[in-house]
């Protein structure tokens, strides 16, 4: 029989209950894809990572990641989950982790992690998106209110257009005119299913920019046909948007911070924090972070 340990953080928060769980295997060497697929489906949070031996011994670990229906190439909060899980473990299949930053082998690339501390404290990570920022083709703005519900009034066009972008995992972004508009989203399936699923992305980001103390940006993603009817935190979104914003302001020098609050409307409030560094025009870096709150271990026992 094989017994597998695995852990749940609660990642963007640093509150249990709240942000978006996350479950972490820790010793998956040898389980196979279906295996993994399975355990994923059992979990039934958003993601489930697994934690292999890396192939290059300079690296922490190999992670995959997937969701309760399929496998993702790099998301946001599964690395930063992790990241604080094998940080607090302080090792890895036998090998002491050392040092504040971690770098992870994914099928999107090398994801390197900061772990963040509060005093001695490990409180969460910020990861560096494993891919330059790419800007896609634009979408229709019709097609983003059948899908979510919305009218063609509540789509703000006058910075950009819906548009596809990615750092590593490719999304739909969608800028609505206010929080209003934010909070009366309601995905629609068979939409999702019959038409946003022929878009080259097939999940949508809606965001709006708010004006508050503490937050500059609310955010919602939805992927219903993928599982994920909403979802309380995207890094993997977050950290494309962040691009694009950065992208689309004037400056050809620039260092953008954002805090994105997402998960409000499901009762998962996520504080996500996005920078971008801009030279000469270009976007040249990407980053989302944010705190983790451990929630449960245990084991699972394979035939």
């Amino acid at each position: 029989m094989m017994r597998l340990s695995f852990e749940t953080v609660d990642v963007f928060t640093s509150t249990q209950f709240s942000g978006n769980p996350l479950a972490v295997v820790l010793d998956a060497e040898g389980l196979s894809s279906d295996q993994m697929q399975a355990i994923a489906a059992e979990f039934n949070v958003s993601e489930t990572t697994f934690v292999l031996p890396p192939k290059d011994p300079t690296h922490t670990a190999q992670v995959r990641i997937f969701t309760p229906r399929h496998e993702m190439p790099f998301a946001g909060h599964p690395n930063v989950g992790t990241a604080f899980v094998l940080a607090r473990a302080g090792a890895c299949y036998g090998r002491p982790i050392e040092g504040d930053t971690l770098t992870f082998e994914e099928q999107a690339g090398l994801v390197p992690v900061e772990v963040l501390r509060a005093g001695a404290t490990i409180a969460g990570a910020r990861l560096a998106s494993p891919q330059p920022l790419t800007i896609g083709p634009k979408v229709a703005a019709e097609l983003i209110g059948s899908a979510c519900s919305l009218s063609f009034d509540d789509i703000e066009t006058g910075n950009h257009q819906p548009c596809i972008a990615s750092c590593g995992a490719a999304f739909i972004f969608a800028e609505l005119t206010n929080r209003d508009a934010l909070a009366a989203a309601d995905p629609r399936v068979d939409v999702f299913s019959d038409q946003v699923s022929r878009q080259p992305a097939t999940s949508i980001l809606l965001y709006t920019q708010v004006d508050d103390e503490e937050v500059d940006i609310r955010a919602r993603m939805f992927a219903p046909h993928r599982g994920i009817y909403e979802d309380p935190a995207t890094g993997s979104a977050n950290v494309a948007l962040i691009g694009l914003l950065a992208t689309l302001r004037a400056e050809p020098d620039l260092s953008l911070s954002k805090r994105i609050a997402q998960g409000v409307e499901m009762g998962r409030p996520s504080l996500l924090h996005a920078t971008a560094e801009k030279r000469s025009g270009v976007v040249t870096a990407t980053m989302i972070g944010g705190c983790c709150a451990p929630v449960m271990s245990g084991s699972i026992a394979l035939p």
